[in-house]
C-alpha cells in the first residue's frame, strides 16, 4: 500500500514589518503544523509583488507574475493559512490588491481552496475586525474559509524567547483551531480518492 503523503499547507503572512507579531504568529503556526505531521510552507507578500490593480495595465501586459506565482502555489497546496494584521479596522490594502489580481485568472485559482484566517495585534481584540473584513472578498472569489478564526490579543507580550506562545491557554486555543482546520482539509483532500477506490472495488 502506498503511504499517504502529508498535507501541504501554504502559510501566507501579510505583514512585512521587521519584528512583526503576525510574522511571529505565522512562524509559530508553521512549527505547530509540522508537529501535527503536515508540510507547511511560510511565505509573504514580498514573494508575490504586483502593481496596484489597473484594468488598462492588465489589458496591455496581462496578469503580473506575482499573481500567477501565487496561483501556482495555491494549486500545489491543500490549503491556505493567512496571517494578517488589521489596518484601520480592515485588511491590508496590499493583501486585497494581490487577491484582486489573482481573481483575474480564470478559472479562479482560489475557488474551492480551504482557508484559515489568523491575526495578531498588541490591541485587545487581536486584529479580529480585520479578519471579518477579509472574509468577504475571499469568500466572494470562491474560497472555503474555516468558520473558526484565530486572533491573538496583546501579541507584543505573547511570545517567549524561543518564539512560542508564552500563555498555555493561547497555545491550547491555537492548537484547537489548527486541529479543526486540519480535520476539514484532510477530509476534503483524502475523501475523493477513498471514494473512488471504494467504487472501483464495488
Amino acid at each position: 500500500m502506498t503511504a499517504t503523503r502529508p498535507l501541504r499547507l501554504l502559510v501566507l503572512c501579510a505583514s512585512a514589518r521587521t519584528g512583526s507579531v503576525n510574522r511571529a504568529l505565522a512562524e509559530a503556526v508553521v512549527r505547530r503544523l509540522a508537529a501535527a505531521g503536515a508540510e507547511a510552507d511560510l511565505t509573504g507578500l514580498g514573494d508575490f509583488p504586483v502593481p496596484l490593480y489597473d484594468a488598462d495595465l492588465q489589458g496591455r501586459e496581462g496578469v503580473p507574475e506575482g499573481a500567477v506565482r501565487l496561483a501556482e502555489r495555491l494549486r500545489d497546496h491543500d490549503g491556505l493559512v493567512i496571517v494578517s494584521p488589521e489596518y484601520n479596522y480592515s485588511m491590508p490594502g496590499s493583501l486585497k490588491n494581490l487577491f484582486d489580481w489573482v481573481s483575474r485568472i480564470k478559472p479562479w485559482p482560489t475557488a474551492g481552496v480551504d482557508g484559515l484566517l489568523m491575526s495578531a495585534s498588541p490591541g485587545p481584540v487581536g486584529g479580529h475586525r480585520g479578519l471579518l473584513a477579509l472574509r468577504v472578498p475571499l469568500e466572494g472569489i470562491g474560497m472555503r474559509l474555516h468558520p473558526t478564526m484565530f486572533s491573538l490579543a496583546k501579541a507584543d507580550k505573547a511570545f517567549d524567547a524561543s518564539g512560542g506562545l508564552a500563555d498555555p491557554g493561547d497555545g491550547a486555543r491555537l492548537d484547537a483551531v489548527l486541529d479543526g482546520y486540519l480535520t476539514v482539509v484532510e477530509a476534503v483532500t483524502r475523501y475523493p480518492a477513498a471514494r473512488a477506490a471504494l467504487a472501483a472495488r464495488a
